[in-house]
This record gives C-alpha cells, sequence and structure tokens, in this order.
C-alpha cells in the first residue's frame, strides 16, 4: 500500500469485534465500488448530503486504506477489534470522513451491534526545524567586519 500525504486533521475508533478482518473487508470493497458510479448508486445521507466518493480503496486481509483525495481512511484488523483511523484536510472534511465510515460499519455491522466513536488524534509535536524558516548565513560579509 502506498502512502498518500498526510492530512492534518485526524481522529481514531476502535471498534470491538471478533470479526474485525471480515468488516475490514466488507468496508473497503463498498468504498472500492463508491467510485464507479455504474455500480454504486448512492443513497442520500440523512443530512440530505450525498456520501463520499472514494477514490481508491485498497486491502489485505488485515490493513486496508479508503482514499477521498481530501481525506483518508485506514483500516487495522487484530483479534478483537478493528481500528479506524481517519485523516482529513480540515475538521469539516474529517466529519464527512467519520459520519461516512462510521455509517457504513454500522450499517454492516448491525447484526453485532457495531458502534463508531471517534476520539481526536493529537497533531503531531513541531520540530525545531519546523520553526526555523532558513538556516542562518554564516558567510562572512565583505568590508563590515575589518
Amino acid at each position: 500500500m502506498s502512502d498518500p500525504p498526510a492530512h492534518h486533521t485526524a481522529s481514531q475508533a476502535q471498534v470491538p469485534t471478533s470479526r474485525a478482518g471480515r468488516y475490514l473487508a466488507q468496508l473497503c470493497s463498498h468504498g472500492a465500488k463508491m467510485k464507479r458510479p455504474a455500480f454504486h448508486h448512492p443513497r442520500g445521507h440523512a443530512d440530505g448530503s450525498a456520501p463520499p466518493a472514494a477514490q481508491h480503496a485498497d486491502w489485505s486481509d488485515t490493513e486496508g486504506t479508503i482514499e477521498f483525495g481530501w481525506g483518508r481512511c485506514t483500516l487495522r484488523a487484530t483479534d478483537d477489534a478493528l481500528i479506524l483511523s481517519a485523516e482529513a484536510d480540515d475538521e469539516q472534511l474529517l466529519q464527512r470522513v467519520e459520519e461516512g465510515i462510521a455509517r457504513g460499519l454500522e450499517r454492516i455491522g448491525r447484526r453485532d451491534q457495531l458502534t463508531v466513536t471517534w476520539q481526536r488524534t493529537p497533531p503531531p509535536p513541531q520540530t525545531a526545524s519546523d520553526d526555523v524558516a532558513e538556516p542562518w548565513d554564516t558567510r562572512p560579509q565583505s568590508g563590515l567586519d575589518q
């Protein structure tokens, strides 16, 4: 799986289930179909918005990614949970990723009564190099130091 550019706003959810791999595959498969209008006829969401259209979905038995272009969701299946990580360019887009993924997973996992509760992930700490715009010019200045 390739590593697309990092997004600015992130959240994570841990959904307890003994069938995490199954749900990972179903959700990613559904995401892959969402990019092909001939195979996916989106139903309106409760708030009247259309579901987010996926650009790409890729998955294995234990890991998956659904890419929206302006955001993405990565999924990881463990023995006892499905770990979801959402990222987007801003808060509003992050909410769209969260709502779309949660709605899809809760729908396909209704028999197991799956629920998704997102928690915001703090941004990565800034490093000292992030604070420096330009390195200092250490070349001697001609005529000034003589």
